[in-house]
């Protein structure tokens, strides 16, 4: 599991598993490239960043915190320059960082390389202006998601509300001021309830450069999905059928997580054995000895405890990072049965039944026809 203190060979694997993967997306066009990484998973952003950076990344997207001190490291990977990030460390009392030391790991890497233009993607305009105005790092722009996307979403501000399904209300405080967005001057796009036909055209008519899509792209059949789960959900959603649930509670994050249900479709039980063993979304904590430990609140109860964390924390907590590597079809194996998926998308999943218009499955073109339909998208061949 990712470490502050990991051994060469595996920082360097991460390295070259981010360079293969942006390597191989850039293959057979010549369209500009970009990854999405969550602030919150911090200790193996940086040799990520620089494996994109070495395949030739043009774009790097990120969110699920906030990101301002990445593109001024990015600047320094650039340059095959010592970065570091800081580190959130629970009861810390000193500074901690997450280092990367390319020169040491890579030295015979010289030639300059090309810094990726920046994304922010926030879920409010004061966040994009504290962004814009608090700091010395270059944000190209802003990807400004509402709570109607899939995955994570920001929580309601004000004292928690929720509805009858037990799902956070979210109100007017959430809503984003598109004029203080345009006054930024900063390209923006809309996310979370815009994939639908007239979702560009809305977008465009307030300001926005474009929309970000996900739900609709995300079980078409060049979709990473694992074909069974990606067909449980389409036949869900012909025979209307298919549930969003915003769970407030699941991830162990403690940001509000939408989870897919209906018949047919998988789902992690609720007796699943709890286990930690890829950590991905694991928080650090300094222990009593001054070192760092790590812990989360969906791993075993009595080692979260143990490890200094609240009991009520582990109340319906689940392993997202096990549940969405069995999405994509490599699920853990247990003893008593594999890993089973916790699928999930925005609101607009249920505007595939206009992609599918009666078939049975969809391409990635079908859904650009679909969304640019009624409005001309300016760029797309760029």
């Amino acid at each position: 599991m990712p470490r502050l203190d990991e051994e060469p060979w595996r920082l360097r694997l991460v390295v070259a598993a981010a360079f293969v993967e942006v390597w191989l997306a850039r293959e057979g066009h010549a369209a500009p490239i970009g990854i999405n990484l969550l602030t919150k998973i911090r200790i193996p952003t940086l040799p990520t960043l620089y494996g994109a950076m070495l395949a030739g990344a043009a774009w790097v997207l990120m969110g699920a915190g906030i990101p301002k001190f990445v593109p001024t490291e990015m600047t320094r990977l650039a340059q095959h320059q010592d970065a570091s990030l800081p580190l959130d460390v629970a009861g810390a009392t000193r500074a901690w960082a997450a280092p990367f030391r390319p020169s040491v790991l890579f030295p015979s890497l010289k030639n300059a390389l090309t810094v990726p233009r920046f994304l922010a993607i926030v879920s409010s305009h004061s966040l994009a202006t504290m962004l814009t105005r608090k700091g010395d790092e270059v944000v190209h722009g802003f990807v400004v998601e509402g709570p109607s996307a899939g995955g994570h979403n920001a929580p309601p501000r004000g004292s928690p509300q929720h509805n009858s399904r037990g799902e956070p209300c979210y109100g007017r405080r959430d809503e984003v001021d598109h004029g203080a967005m345009r006054a930024l001057g900063r390209p923006f796009w809309l996310a979370g309830g815009y994939g639908r036909r007239d979702g560009l055209q809305r977008a465009q008519s307030v300001g926005a450069r474009g929309i970000q899509v996900g739900s609709l792209f995300a079980f078409c059949m060049e979709s990473g999905i694992a074909t069974p789960h990606r067909r449980a959900i389409l036949s869900a959603i012909k025979e209307g059928r298919l549930d969003v649930f915003t769970d407030p509670l699941a991830s162990p994050t403690g940001y509000p997580f939408k989870i897919l249900r209906g018949p047919g479709v998988p789902e992690q039980p609720a007796n699943r054995i709890r286990r930690c063993d890829l950590g991905y979304l694991r928080e650090c904590y300094e222990r009593p000895d001054g070192q760092i430990g790590y812990r989360c609140p969906g791993e075993p109860e009595d080692a979260w405890v143990r490890k200094g964390g609240r009991p009520e924390d582990c109340l319906g907590r689940r392993c997202l990072c096990n549940g969405l590597i069995a999405n994509i079809g490599h699920p853990q194996p247990r003893a008593e049965s594999d890993e089973s998926p916790l699928l999930t998308a925005g609101d607009d999943i249920h505007q595939i039944a206009e992609v599918l218009n009666g078939r049975d499955d969809y391409s990635a073109a079908d859904v650009v026809e679909y969304l640019s339909r009624e409005t001309p998208v300016p760029g797309m061949a760029q």
